[in-house]
């Protein structure tokens, strides 16, 4: 929920709360019980009891014996973004290009505090590893594309990120001290695009770019994965670097004449 410097006199309290209880439920909390659900969000039983009613009364929890769990009516909520942003006509078909070309992946993301939120996404891989659907969302210090984000903030949101941001280890090659991070993003500033290998998890090379609008903010990031067995960084950059840079020109054109979806991912 938001910090209170950060809520304004017609903030909403309960609705808030109801948002953070449905955000509290991921692959490794797929079913809460009551005190389970209170002590992830933050909140008295009392006060998650009330939400849980209401999101259970509309649709979107559903309870078995004492254990809360999500409903599929909560999709409806992600694919009114993904239609009405025309995430499907004007980000998906850059991305089949990408993957018709160079196979594996291809993502699309944006930055949501200390993470990255995949956007759009299409691949044609089938590894057993961490999973960039639509709506995934991941630690940004360990990603391709969060790299690329962090490295297009102005430099005092940058500052408040390496402030507060406690990274965690993903896989034993991922970057958790804050000195090699900042000098990792400084990099990518500089260079323009971000390369990773197994940071976020193994099997994973990845190589991304930023998206831009017309004032240059960078308001999203475009990338390219595959299987590090078969991947080097030198290999795409080489190969696949030319390619991205171009779809997130043509991406951003698309944006200029779509204000919706600029803003969507620059607020």
């Amino acid at each position: 929920m938001a910090r209170a410097a950060e809520k304004s006199p017609d903030f909403v309290e309960a609705l808030a709360k109801g948002i953070a209880i449905l955000e509290s439920f991921d692959a490794g909390h797929p079913e809460m019980t009551l005190s389970q659900v209170a002590r992830r969000v933050g909140l008295s039983p009392a006060a998650a009891r009330r939400s849980l009613i209401t999101l259970t009364s509309l649709g979107y929890v559903g309870q078995m014996d004492k254990r809360f769990h999500l409903k599929p009516k909560v999709l409806v909520l992600g694919s009114a973004l993904y239609f009405s942003a025309r995430i499907d006509v004007l980000l998906q078909p850059e991305l089949r290009d990408i993957v018709e070309t160079f196979g594996d992946a291809s993502s699309i993301g944006t930055l949501d505090g200390m993470d990255v939120i995949y956007i759009a996404h299409v691949s044609v891989q089938r590894a057993r590893r961490a999973v960039a659907v639509v709506g995934a969302r991941y630690p940004a210090h360990a990603t391709s594309l969060g790299r690329v984000l962090l490295a297009g903030l102005p430099e005092d949101r940058l500052v408040r990120y390496f402030e507060t941001v406690e990274p965690r280890a993903l896989t034993s090659k991922t970057i958790v001290g804050i000195e090699p991070l900042r000098a990792e993003i400084r990099q990518v500033r500089a260079q323009g695009y971000a390369t990773t290998v197994d940071q976020l998890d193994y099997g994973i090379t990845a190589i991304a770019v930023p998206i831009r609008d017309s004032a240059g903010n960078t308001v999203a990031a475009l990338n390219s994965s595959g299987y590090t067995g078969l991947l080097t960084p030198d290999l795409l950059i080489s190969q696949r670097l030319p390619e991205l840079q171009t779809a997130a020109s043509r991406i951003a054109h698309s944006m200029a004449s779509y204000p919706v979806l600029l803003s969507i991912l620059g607020g």
